[in-house]
């Protein structure tokens, strides 16, 4: 086991031990840890996702891969836009993209990370234990291809990490 997994894994048995130690002591009230999160960190993470989505679907990135998959071309693409509220659908899509930067900002507060690589890392387990399973459900059930499972699922991956990192580094 490598020495970052040691240090997170001793951090999460120690915010366990904690955890159980609040409860003998006081109740459910107290049983739940504070999380120190830092509100600015949150909404930096939560633009930078949305800047490398722009950028990992733009024509230079995966853009034109991602829409052969998805069975649509420039022009049905500039159709959709003309139909749809574009800036409604952003900004709901950053609504949700800054509760998940303040969600990963509680996973990487209780689990004490405190660098650069401890927070990707925690981004990372974020990633592998709910987004590449849930994910996984548009292959099996959806119809859609393995090609795009993977742009979509690195780009979650690539955006966790960073927000990890940078909620991490900025407690």
């Amino acid at each position: 086991m490598n020495t970052g997994r040691k240090v997170l894994n001793m951090r999460l048995q120690k915010a366990a031990l904690d955890i159980t130690d609040k409860q003998s002591n006081g109740g459910w009230e107290k049983m739940v840890p504070v999380a120190n999160v830092n509100l600015l960190a949150v909404l930096v993470s939560a633009i930078v996702m949305m800047v490398l989505g722009f950028v990992w679907y733009s024509p230079l990135a995966f853009g034109k891969m991602w829409m052969g998959e998805m069975g649509i071309n420039a022009k049905t693409m500039a159709e959709k836009k003309k139909k749809q509220n574009m800036p409604m659908t952003f900004g709901i899509m950053f609504i949700g993209t800054l509760v998940m930067a303040y969600v990963l900002a509680h996973i990487v507060s209780y689990t004490q990370a405190k660098t650069v690589l401890e927070g990707a890392q925690a981004g990372f387990w974020v990633w592998l234990g709910f987004v590449a399973p849930t994910m996984l459900s548009a292959v099996l059930f959806s119809g859609k291809s393995v090609k795009l499972y993977i742009i979509d699922t690195a780009h979650v991956l690539v955006g966790l990490l960073v927000m990890g990192a940078i909620l991490a580094a900025w407690v």
